[in-house]
């Protein structure tokens, strides 16, 4: 796999997915119903951020990393 996303990209979806998934552990009015999928928003974001690569990028052919 080739990464697909840069720096910036990453930064953003990481703490975007760290939010999300703070908001799905919380005890807030109205969280029970959307904690299971925010959470797996959130982990999912962390996730790609963490590996630089996005699989919903490939049918739109959208690559934020620099090209060398």
């Amino acid at each position: 796999m080739k990464k697909n996303m840069g720096g910036m990209d990453r930064g953003i979806r990481a703490v975007v997915g760290l939010g999300l998934m703070g908001y799905a552990m919380s005890n807030l009015p109205g969280a029970e119903t959307m904690m299971v999928p925010a959470g797996i928003v959130g982990f999912v974001f962390v996730l790609t951020a963490l590996i630089g690569w996005c699989p919903a990028y490939l049918p739109f052919g959208i690559k934020t990393c620099k090209m060398k």
